[in-house]
């Protein structure tokens, strides 16, 4: 009888460690589970058809850099190199890297991405300034050194800063009426990513005492047009805030944290058309637009991976612990939604319906699934010791 008694006892701390083990790392556990390989295959593939469709072709043997695919690509890849013991770039993050050297270094002779008017021209420089920068910046950081090329694409970029008007401190922007980054409101997404890039470049570069009064009118830019912005280009200035101290009072950075939880789903994740429209001061139209797309189509009204991944990348940023209840279910949500087939994360277009299938339908996707892994190589372990998710 006592070693039956003895057995049940022992058999009774087993189950309770097991189970304390299992709830006490619940982060490690997900974040296992998800398949990089398969999301590095996608990404790789993704960006080796964007550099060679006729589409992003520009002069010079070289093509344009977009946000949806180039810039998400560049931001996330070189987080998956542990994972296959990479010692270095893959081959279609060179290629990139090449391109974006090889524009910033013919800055001067290179078209704009768009020229057939006058303002696309202004637009397509100031938005390929920020994106250069960007690049540039973030691979840097990755080294600790900052190479003349990005000095260079930082020169090109303080440049072409608005220095009058009400959009002084901002940059011209590409604006086709699609958002979330090609749309009226996405000059303020780009000065946004402005603030990413300086505040990522290594060896103390926002210091610089040059870039001051660049930084100055940066600095109120953002700060006079926070106010009507939507709650997806406050996610922006959130993350560009925990790179470049200063641009949000406490209070503010977490009025923006309490407006982001409010907005979760009850799958925990996060749905990008109820995040991407401002809701005052663009009229009725603007806000069909949260429900309707421009084409007549139902937005879509469930978490996508875009919205999910770029706000737990940037919750532990600002702040948010990293095991705190919201985190940890938008970890889960994203660990859930892994296409295990293609390795990509789902997200839609805002505009219009278009077909998932198609490689200009990816484009959300390519997004999706390059902020995802970002969200998620971030919040694996305690410490990250990448570019763009640590200050320098």
């Amino acid at each position: 009888m006592r070693v039956a008694i003895l057995a049940i006892h022992i058999l009774g701390m087993c189950l309770l460690v097991s189970v304390f083990l299992g709830c006490s790392h619940p982060q490690a556990q997900l974040v296992s589970a998800w398949d990089q390989k398969a999301a590095t295959t996608y990404l790789d593939q993704r960006e080796g058809w964007w550099m060679g469709w006729s589409g992003a072709a520009r002069d010079h043997g070289t093509f344009c850099v977009s946000c949806h695919t180039s810039v998400a690509y560049a931001l996330s890849r070189p987080t998956l190199r542990t994972a296959f013991a990479e010692e270095g770039p893959s081959v279609n993050e060179r290629k990139l890297l090449e391109n974006v050297r090889k524009r910033v270094q013919l800055w001067n002779e290179v078209e704009p991405f768009y020229r057939d008017q006058g303002y696309k021209a202004a637009e397509s420089r100031g938005t390929e300034s920020v994106l250069n920068a960007l690049i540039l910046a973030s691979y840097d950081g990755q080294g600790g050194r900052l190479s003349d090329d990005t000095r260079a694409a930082f020169d090109n970029m303080w440049a072409l800063q608005l220095t009058d008007g009400n959009k002084k401190g901002a940059w011209s922007w590409l604006q086709f009426d699609l958002e979330p980054w090609e749309a009226n409101d996405s000059q303020f997404y780009g000065a946004a990513l402005a603030a990413v890039a300086t505040g990522t470049a290594p060896e103390n570069y926002r210091s610089t005492p040059r870039i001051q009064n660049n930084l100055q009118l940066l600095r109120e830019y953002l700060d006079r047009e926070y106010a009507p912005q939507s709650t997806i280009n406050r996610v922006m200035l959130l993350w560009a805030s925990a790179k470049l101290p200063g641009l949000l009072q406490p209070q503010q950075q977490q009025a923006i944290v309490n407006e982001v939880l409010s907005r979760q789903q009850a799958d925990g994740g996060w749905e990008l058309s109820s995040l991407a429209y401002p809701q005052t001061g663009w009229g009725l139209s603007r806000l069909f637009r949260t429900w309707l797309r421009e084409d007549g189509s139902s937005q879509e009204q469930r978490s996508d991976g875009y919205a999910t991944g770029l706000i737990v990348l940037v919750l532990p940023q600002a702040g948010l612990d990293r095991n705190s209840a919201p985190v940890r279910r938008g970890v889960e949500w994203l660990m859930s939604n892994q296409n295990k087939t293609t390795g990509s994360w789902p997200s839609y277009s805002l505009n219009k319906r278009r077909n998932p299938s198609s490689d200009t339908g990816r484009f959300m996707t390519d997004a999706a699934t390059a902020y995802a892994v970002l969200a998620l190589t971030q919040n694996r372990n305690p410490a990250v010791p990448l570019a763009l998710a640590s200050d320098h």
